[in-house]
């Protein structure tokens, strides 16, 4: 039998634009106190804010969580963004 890919739903709940939770999280491409930028199931996700932070980030379950003050949510094509070698997040996970 083959083995079928299990699909992420890609959800966003956001409460009081100070907490995010976010779904169908493939990969965090980059991130800092001002911006987040994800790979997800449904596109690029970029958050801008102040004093961003990530509590949790499972890339196994696909889960994301956020907190700080957001100011801009959108989504950018598949492909626009790729990882900095040189940041500190591509110099860990070379």
């Amino acid at each position: 039998m083959a083995e079928e890919k299990k699909t992420v739903r890609h959800n966003i709940i956001m409460q009081e634009r100070s907490n995010l939770s976010v779904t169908g999280v493939v990969d965090v491409i980059s991130f800092d106190e001002e911006n987040i930028v994800a790979d997800t199931e449904m596109g690029v996700l970029i958050l801008k804010g102040n004093a961003l932070h990530i509590n949790k980030l499972n890339l196994d379950k696909g889960e994301l969580e956020i907190d700080g003050e957001i100011t801009n949510l959108s989504y950018e094509e598949a492909g626009s963004f790729t990882k900095d070698k040189n940041s500190l997040f591509g110099k860990i996970f070379r």
